[in-house]
């Protein structure tokens, strides 16, 4: 139990009276809170109250034992405290207070007589240690008090937990070894010691042994624990690169990192990558490209659902983010996506300055975190986001998603007749793709289910013509909200973000890239080589756009 208990130990030396020690695990707090106590002073006693048991101690064994008195009340408690320390200045006893949280926020006079007792506890030995699951402290104490979080268990304690249970379940089948027991405990990472040891018993008791078999069950707890928590919840990490199309600058940039969390790019000198904001026109694949990281990296992926971590309770979304925060760090290496962050996190003041906390929170955490926590933030509107939330330093890299060339389209297309269980082979995806010109991902993808349910519909199999039929009553994005796409691009022409996709295809003959200037003529898709005699037609865009390069 090193690490919070060496932190109480140090306090307690330096005559802190009053620690606020932040956990939901009741039980396992005391049971640090009496290894400081018998370390400390094996004659000295832990003393236990809440409002349904009264006083209890909890000292194992039960040394310098006396008798304690029967209250109820909170503060009748405080006064039974103060006349137990003031008879025996000289015991060490620590006094441990459960559900206060609870008394000092709806009543001043437990505030009141909590502050007094602190500040003349300090000329006794004995200490106050209050467990609470947040870490708003009432103004009034905050000078005398000190918080302390205890993080969820790591690894090595759940693998002594899982070792421990194993040990004393009569009858236990275990077909794990040294390394399947490891891997077991490393999966409960993000668990409390509670919620690790009810699953690894429900794999027990369900498959009638422990093996290969409890990572699933591990694995589907700790989901709906997660869920639980109310702004995190984990996705399969089902895709890879091969069902993502096109971005193929964004794809490599994530292959070079690919064992950016292994033990050999640590030895190399390198950090571990802080993360990745992708940018750009609605459907392009960003949320998308979130998931195949995970599946790339073989990292588990957590989504952030900001929305979410907002309360009404005072102090509540701070501790949201707070616990959320906690969660991706303990259950690191992982992916952490924030999808559409500008909508979650752009600067408001209707809400009494809450969302800019939570915001300044998670831009903070994400400049300063050490965790290998990559995150993972997509945007559609960049000028609904804070100036700062770009800054390098929290994100490694800026991609921006453009419209897909016709290269890209083709790529896209064959992905989702794959998906569907059909070869690309038995249709003209050179002519799909051709007619789709200004479609974006999402739209291809709607048209191929469109075309299937049309051919489904007439009991037989879909054709390139019912796929042509589908893209032609399609009305693209690239068309309905064209301005908001122009702005977009525009903001990639002033170099803010790297292309995610090098599209050679696209370049004129000067060898210019993505940052060309566009007059687009959106009504014009896909018409065909223009005469280079005309004016402007030597420079037509090669994707078949039917606007003029400048």
């Amino acid at each position: 139990m090193a690490g919070v208990g060496d932190e109480i130990r140090l306090y307690l030396r330096a005559r802190v009276a009053l620690i606020v020690l932040v956990t939901i695990e009741e039980q396992r707090a005391v049971e640090i809170l009496d290894d400081v106590r018998r370390e400390r002073d094996p004659n000295a006693d832990l003393v236990v109250w809440d409002i349904a048991e009264h006083f209890t101690s909890a000292a194992r064994p039960p040394a310098g034992h006396r008798p304690l008195p029967e209250t109820g009340d909170p503060g009748t408690a405080l006064d039974k405290i103060k006349e137990l320390a003031a008879k025996s200045p000289d015991r060490r006893d620590l006094y441990v207070l459960k559900d206060f949280h609870e008394f000092w926020a709806r009543d001043p006079r437990i505030r009141r007589k909590l502050k007094t007792l602190a500040q003349q506890l300090v000329y006794t030995g004995a200490s106050l240690i209050v467990i609470a699951p947040t870490r708003t402290v009432p103004v009034e104490l905050r000078n005398d008090a000190v918080v302390v979080e205890l993080p969820l268990p790591t690894a090595p304690q759940l693998r002594a937990e899982l070792d421990a249970l194993i040990d004393s379940t009569a009858g236990v089948r275990t077909q794990l070894g040294e390394p399947g027991r490891a891997k077991l405990a490393q999966a409960a990472l993000g668990l409390t010691v509670a919620q690790a040891k009810r699953a690894f018993a429900k794999a027990i008791v369900r498959d009638g042994a422990l093996d290969d078999r409890g990572l699933d069950t591990v694995l589907q707890e700790k989901k709906a624990v997660v869920r639980e928590s109310g702004a995190l919840e984990f996705h399969p990490v089902e895709e890879s690169p091969d069902d993502v199309g096109g971005l193929d600058a964004l794809k490599r940039w994530l292959t070079l990192r690919e064992r950016a969390f292994s033990a050999e790019a640590t030895t190399y000198g390198l950090p571990a990558p802080k993360g990745l904001a992708l940018i750009g026109i609605p459907g392009t694949g960003k949320s998308l490209t979130a998931k195949m990281i995970g599946g790339l990296w073989r990292l588990p992926l957590l989504r952030l659902d900001v929305g979410a971590l907002f309360g009404s309770l005072v102090g509540e979304s701070e501790e949201r983010v707070r616990l959320a925060i906690q969660l991706a760090e303990t259950v690191a290496p992982c992916v952490l996506w924030i999808d559409e962050i500008e909508k979650a996190l752009a600067a408001g003041g209707l809400d009494g300055g809450t969302s800019q906390r939570v915001f300044g929170t998670i831009l903070t955490w994400m400049q300063e975190k050490t965790a290998p926590v990559f995150v993972v933030a997509t945007a559609n509107d960049v000028a609904a986001m804070p100036p700062e939330t770009l800054r390098r330093g929290r994100f490694d890299e800026v991609f921006f998603l453009d419209l897909p060339t016709e290269r890209e389209r083709r790529e896209i297309i064959a992905v989702h007749l794959r998906k569907r269980r059909r070869d690309p082979e038995a249709f003209d995806v050179h002519h799909l793709a051709q007619i789709s010109d200004g479609f974006v991902g999402a739209e291809l993808e709607q048209s191929v289910i469109d075309a299937m349910y049309h051919a489904f519909a007439e009991d037989r199999d879909v054709r390139t013509a019912d796929l042509t039929e589908a893209l032609l009553r399609t009305v693209p994005l690239s068309r309905s909200q064209r301005e908001v796409i122009e702005h977009l691009r525009a903001w990639l022409r002033q170099g803010r973000a790297q292309p995610a996709s090098t599209a050679p295809d696209r370049r004129d003959q000067s060898g210019r890239g993505p940052g060309l200037e566009l007059d687009l003529d959106l009504d014009r898709p896909g018409d065909g080589p223009r005469d280079p005699n005309r004016p402007g037609d030597g420079l037509r865009d090669p994707d078949g756009w039917g606007g003029e390069l400048h």
